[in-house]
């Protein structure tokens, strides 16, 4: 996987993802040139891998509080996927 560029991995998910729609929604109108299209393109991807990651970082901290049958609570990991 590739290196997303040092000003994406700053960018929280909410940020990263409102560029990548920006991205998505100018290339979709065709209004861009070849050049900055492939630029484009590729910022788009680093943001997506971006996203992706701070999904599987979000997902590992997310808990279930679980009470057993003795009264006692304990935490277990939930399975999103």
């Amino acid at each position: 996987m590739m290196e997303a560029p040092s000003d994406i991995a700053t960018l929280s998910f909410e940020g990263a993802l409102a560029e990548l729609e920006s991205i998505v929604a100018q290339l979709e109108r065709g209004e861009v040139e070849l050049d900055e299209s492939i630029t484009m393109y590729e910022r788009g991807a680093a943001l997506k891998a971006h996203c992706e990651a701070c999904l599987k970082d979000a997902k590992l901290k997310v808990d279930k509080i679980v009470v057993d049958a003795d009264g006692v609570l304990s935490a277990e990991t939930v399975d999103l996927g």
